[in-house]
């Protein structure tokens, strides 16, 4: 309590200081991150407190209470599209993020009336997800609060939340595969058709591992295009050896190495191809050595 009527003086003081012109340093700064993903992005908005000497969790922030999931007003997450958050179906649209921390879970919290002050009060009825996670204890100290997005794939994420030894981790999945086929469908066929649709689509399935064989067809038009650029190539030799035809593999490697020799990336890009020649020289070996031709 005397945690919660310090920080209310505080940001009273901040209010008056700065009604009078007056700019303070604040003890918990407001963030903002934003993050692209899927096919919209994630941003959250929320107030960084430090430990600055004082126990976290179980004394600054009691276990089996509610918490704003930071100082001051809570914690705010907006999301560009429906997505999965802790295994719920969450709409589109903003929320305010509270939690409940304690020793072997934590309670999360998504509630979409954003108005708020205090982390007592707020509308059950406005939830629109809990579920719980479990706490890991870190090796190195987090001192000041902090939110980030990691791990991040085309269809996944993780919402990571630190302070003190503690972290929790919520994970996030798009259900995007239809979404993301639409699109490629229409950009494929818009004209005049280019070249970066069909690296970027043939990627995308190489990345994903689902439908190979029109990867290898959206990089072949790619290439028809622009027979020049290393970087598809070597898209080629990589959709070509997950296919299983090493032969044009090899083929495609080499030419993506041939193609940046004197470049300034010759050496990174030849690094890549000759780690495909590579796993292609091993897995012919043991049939090699079995064949007594």
């Amino acid at each position: 309590m005397k945690y919660f009527l310090l920080t209310a003086l505080l940001v009273g003081s901040v209010i008056c200081a700065d009604a009078q012109g007056l700019k303070l340093p604040a003890l918990s700064p407001n963030a903002k991150i934003s993050q692209d993903f899927s096919l919209s992005s994630i941003e959250i908005s929320y107030s960084r407190p430090s430990m600055r000497g004082r126990k976290i969790f179980g004394d600054v922030v009691g276990y089996g209470r509610v918490w704003r999931t930071g100082a001051n007003a809570p914690t705010r997450i907006k999301i560009g599209e429906e997505l999965m958050i802790g295994g719920h179906k969450v709409k589109a649209g903003e929320y305010a993020l509270y939690t409940v921390p304690n020793r072997d879970k934590w309670e999360v919290i998504l509630n979409n009336s954003t108005g708020g002050w205090s982390a007592n009060g707020f509308p059950i009825d406005n939830d629109v997800a809990r579920f719980t996670v479990r706490p890991i204890t870190t090796d190195e100290v987090t001192q000041t609060f902090t939110i980030s997005i990691n791990d991040i794939t085309y269809t996944s994420c993780k919402i990571e939340l630190a302070w003190e030894r503690t972290k929790i981790v919520i994970p996030v999945v798009a259900n995007n595969n239809d979404s993301i086929e639409v699109s490629i469908d229409k950009a494929i066929n818009r004209p005049p058709k280019q070249t970066l649709p069909y690296f970027s689509s043939a990627n995308y399935y190489y990345e994903t591992g689902r439908k190979l064989d029109l990867a290898k067809t959206y990089v072949d038009k790619a290439i028809e295009q622009d027979a020049k650029a290393y970087y598809i190539w070597y898209l080629k030799a990589r959709i070509e050896k997950k296919l299983g035809n090493n032969a044009d593999a090899i083929a495609a490697a080499k030419k993506s190495m041939e193609l940046t020799k004197g470049a300034s990336n010759e050496a990174e890009n030849n690094h890549n191809n000759q780690k495909i020649l590579d796993e292609v020289a091993r897995e012919k070996k043991p049939r090699q050595e079995m064949d007594p031709q």
